[in-house]
């Protein structure tokens, strides 16, 4: 697949759908939407539809998350260049995409060894070579590089371990959706000196953060 004209306009129109609903207030977010090719980290299958605000399957019982989700969890990260950020959920690579677009350091852990791969061609297809994968548990987070200025998890959790907290820098953001059953609550956790400031930013749906390796 490339990335044509028709795809650029499809692009183009929803980033301003996105715009008009008020969610979204980081230009720069919108900007790198602009800029990253969505229909590139789906099956082909569902190249028409890639510019809808939609989720859609990714294998694996696996969904890339809608745009307004997406631009969210980022906004809530605040990201800053050169922020080290570990992504717990590689998924097919948008997030992450997204992140290196806007100039944070990237470390991703991807519980299916083939999601993992696909997302890595995926990366490099656009030109995201710098993007650190890794196939493990993200429930153990990556603590040979921790820690981080930032966490984004993409799947909801029924509990916080943690290695979440530990692997996070005094000053540093967690965000999470963050629950059971089919509705979560996103969260954001921010990491000072003497606590844990927890914050609600709405409901949301996603898939559950499973334990351990999978093939």
């Amino acid at each position: 697949m490339k990335d044509s004209f028709k795809h650029k306009g499809m692009r183009k129109k929803l980033v301003e759908k996105i715009r008009q609903e008020g969610w979204i207030h980081d230009e720069r977010i919108l900007e790198a939407m602009m800029r990253i090719p969505r229909h590139l980290f789906l099956d082909s299958s569902f190249e028409e539809y890639a510019y809808q605000d939609r989720p859609f399957p990714i294998g694996n019982e696996q969904t890339i998350s809608q745009p307004t989700t997406v631009a969210f969890q980022t906004q809530l990260l605040e990201v800053k260049k050169n922020d080290r950020i570990l992504e717990v959920g590689t998924g097919s690579g948008y997030q992450a995409a997204l992140l290196a677009d806007l100039g944070a350091r990237v470390f991703t852990i991807e519980r299916f060894k083939s999601l993992k791969e696909k997302a890595r061609k995926n990366l490099r297809m656009i030109g995201f070579q710098g993007v650190n994968l890794f196939y493990g548990d993200g429930y153990k987070g990556l603590p040979a590089y921790a820690p981080f200025h930032k966490i984004l998890v993409t799947a909801a959790a029924p509990e916080l371990p943690d290695t979440f907290f530990s692997q996070l820098r005094e000053g540093g953001m967690l965000v999470v959706p963050f629950g059971k059953g089919g509705v979560q609550t996103m969260k954001r956790f921010i990491k000072t000196q003497e606590e844990i400031i927890e914050e609600n930013h709405g409901d949301f749906a996603f898939v559950p953060l499973l334990r351990d390796k999978a093939e």
